[in-house]
């Protein structure tokens, strides 16, 4: 799920019509049609690309992989290269919707990413031939040091009353439902009816003490002193505690989603060696870390991190934990059509009570 969820579109990027695009475009060497998460890059690097290069970048946003899922598989727009999410590759996958990369053509991909993040990529692409990891991330609990008692190591503390109408809850429901699943010892893929009515209830039990379901607006909140709690994105505690020290990020002792957005080519992609290209020189060390100080989500270009000169940023463990130090870490999978029914049918009872 883009992590910032933004229509923004910086003023340097023109959001073009992406009817009728093709290799034909204006650019000198053609085009690229890219669809990413909004504010999810640098729109500087599409200018270098463009100058570099003489592709033209016809750039779009969307807001979630689902969102983005159903304008990919109706082929209504040609797009060439997409970012989702490790599960909705897996979905892309098994509907045959994504192109065989030819690494040939994306030498930066396998020179600077590293191992582990191919490695964690082959729960949702087992042989590594169609993602190239462009992000990454955990989803923790961020709390105002000033507003709670002692340090915070549970997703239990989102149960306790002391902090009624001070917690912020993630307005999605694989992330609302990984939570409870992991607070009930679950795994946040479970498929079980009963683990699932365990984590429904528990879902609206917590309810009376949820300040707001939210998603990009948990940082805004926290930042202000609005809340004393929140589920967040790793990335943008980041950003948070830059505005507001008194804020720290943990990652809860039961468990929680590693996540991973990765560079993908659809398989109509009009520009597919144009494609190749755009992912290659997203990562070239130099374009990664421009976006990595953009977004301020973690990179999996090792060779970008090494040029990062703070040192408090380098070695941060938000940024770059020690995966190694928790356990109950999982990647979210596509759990198939019923599930993905049950899982929103359980979600819209929580929403109506």
């Amino acid at each position: 799920m883009n992590k910032i969820l933004s229509l923004i579109c910086a003023s340097a990027v023109l959001l073009l019509p992406l009817t009728g695009c093709g290799g034909n475009g204006s650019g000198g060497n053609g085009e690229v049609i890219v669809y990413n998460w909004g504010e999810y890059l640098d729109p500087e690097t599409l200018e270098m690309f463009e100058e570099e290069t003489g592709i033209q970048v016809v750039y779009d946003e969307f807001e979630t992989n689902e969102i983005m899922y159903p304008k990919v598989e109706a082929g209504a727009a040609e797009y060439d290269v997409i970012c989702p999410s490790d599960y909705m590759i897996q979905k892309l996958l098994e509907n045959d919707l994504l192109a065989e990369l030819d690494f040939n053509n994306i030498p930066n991909a396998k020179a600077n990413i590293g191992s582990q993040y191919w490695e964690q990529s082959k729960e949702f692409d087992p042989e590594n031939k169609y993602s190239v990891p462009y992000c990454w991330g955990t989803v923790g609990i961020l709390y105002n040091k000033t507003m709670v008692d002692g340090p915070i190591d549970s997703w239990s503390v989102l149960w306790d009353e002391t902090y009624a109408d001070n917690i912020l809850m993630q307005d999605s429901v694989r992330d609302a439902f990984m939570v409870a699943l992991k607070w009930n010892g679950y795994s946040m893929n479970s498929t079980d009816a009963a683990e699932l009515e365990t984590a429904k209830n528990a879902l609206i039990e917590q309810k009376p003490l949820v300040q707001a379901y939210v998603v990009d607006q948990v940082r805004d909140k926290m930042i202000g002193n609005e809340a004393a709690i929140g589920v967040i994105y790793s990335g943008e505690a980041i950003y948070t505690q830059r505005e507001n020290p008194d804020l720290e990020y943990v990652i809860p002792k039961e468990g929680t989603n590693v996540w991973i957005d990765s560079w993908v080519i659809t398989k109509n992609a009009p520009n597919k060696e144009n494609a190749e290209k755009f992912i290659d020189f997203m990562c070239r060390p130099d374009i990664a870390l421009m976006n990595f100080e953009y977004i301020t989500y973690s990179t999996p270009n090792d060779a970008a991190r090494e040029l990062i000169e703070e040192d408090d940023i380098r070695n941060s463990s938000i940024a770059f934990p020690d995966l190694s130090q928790y356990s109950g870490l999982e990647t979210f999978r596509y759990l198939g059509e019923d599930a993905d029914q049950l899982y929103n049918d359980l979600w819209k009872e929580v929403k109506s009570q």
